[in-house]
């Protein structure tokens, strides 16, 4: 073996280190312009060139709507991790522990509770970096966690919903999850508590068809793909050429399936006036925290909610 063969994997990881995800810069998807890294966070992943609303990582979505982001982060239930044994390049538990490695959390939703403008609400967001966001038993089981969290504390839920549809690894037991999921949301209207839900880019498939449009308002961000199928299978069904923007956030809000899209930097004030205004409580007239860098840990307490009156 030479010098220079004994030298090779060092360079190759010299340079797999400058390309990873610590990198300085981000190529938009849109206008493939390069952003600085700083700025693009400091912008919440929106291209500042194209207004383009990049994917948001749960921490970042935490961090951006908890006063002073400061929030207490609630476990993953546990389920079983290869019901049907399923197999198709990969076994299906190796695909989990490389999602698992690649993004750093357990499943394809995160939950959370704290304060956005003093107001007690649980938040759960979808991940797609995770298997695409993928609907599983997990994430059925985080909404229903996230329902009762919701209930027991008198609290508004809020659901950020990022998905390509059913987790295929787990077959029906997979599309199990709809009518479960939708028995969460029926334990919010039970209670008489705000269920809202944000759709981001993309919302599709049995996600769509279940608890990501049965919310009491549904905002979108811009430019947001929502809809159940793809739009190829569309058009071969109906054989029709579709509208321009069909199935994006705009389109869909003018048919009249969402109630409004949101840019992301306002997203916090928007969800701030809903959430007072259906829990019918006024504003806070003390300076609450500005959201900011917080350890991830709720320190204020419990805070007590009324309930939406009858």
């Amino acid at each position: 073996m030479n010098w220079l063969t004994r030298l090779a994997p060092k360079i190759h990881a010299v340079f797999r280190k400058r390309d990873d995800s610590s990198s300085l810069w981000v190529k938009c998807d849109a206008c493939t312009q390069m952003i600085f890294q700083q700025d693009l966070v400091a912008a919440l992943n929106v291209c500042p060139n194209c207004n383009h609303h990049m994917k948001l990582p749960p921490k970042q979505r935490f961090d951006s709507l908890f006063d002073g982001a400061v929030y207490e982060r609630l476990a993953t239930p546990a389920v079983t991790s290869d019901p049907l044994k399923f197999r198709d390049q990969k076994r299906y538990p190796e695909r989990l522990k490389e999602a698992r490695q690649k993004t750093g959390r357990d499943e394809a939703m995160a939950l959370a509770s704290g304060n956005i403008d003093g107001l007690k609400t649980v938040v759960a967001v979808q991940d797609f970096e995770f298997m695409g966001g993928s609907m599983g038993m997990a994430v059925g089981e985080v909404l229903l966690l996230a329902a009762q969290t919701a209930v027991d504390n008198h609290a508004p839920l809020v659901v950020f919903a990022a998905s390509g549809g059913a987790r295929m690894q787990e077959g029906m037991l997979s599309l199990m999850q709809m009518p479960r999921t939708t028995i969460a949301v029926q334990m919010m209207r039970e209670a008489r508590l705000p269920y809202i839900v944000v759709l981001t880019d993309p919302t599709t498939g049995g996600v769509t068809a279940s608890y990501a449009m049965l919310g009491d308002v549904h905002i979108a961000e811009p430019n947001a793909l929502i809809g159940f199928t793809g739009q190829r299978v569309i058009a071969q069904t109906i054989r029709e050429k579709l509208p321009e923007g069909f199935q994006r956030a705009e389109h869909v809000m003018a048919q009249g399936m969402i109630d409004l899209v949101a840019h992301r930097k306002e997203l916090r004030a928007t969800l701030s006036r809903i959430l007072l205004m259906l829990m019918n409580r006024p504003p806070e007239r003390r300076k609450n925290p500005a959201p900011g860098k917080g350890n991830g840990h709720d320190t204020s307490g419990a805070l007590a909610i009324p309930a939406l009156k009858a």
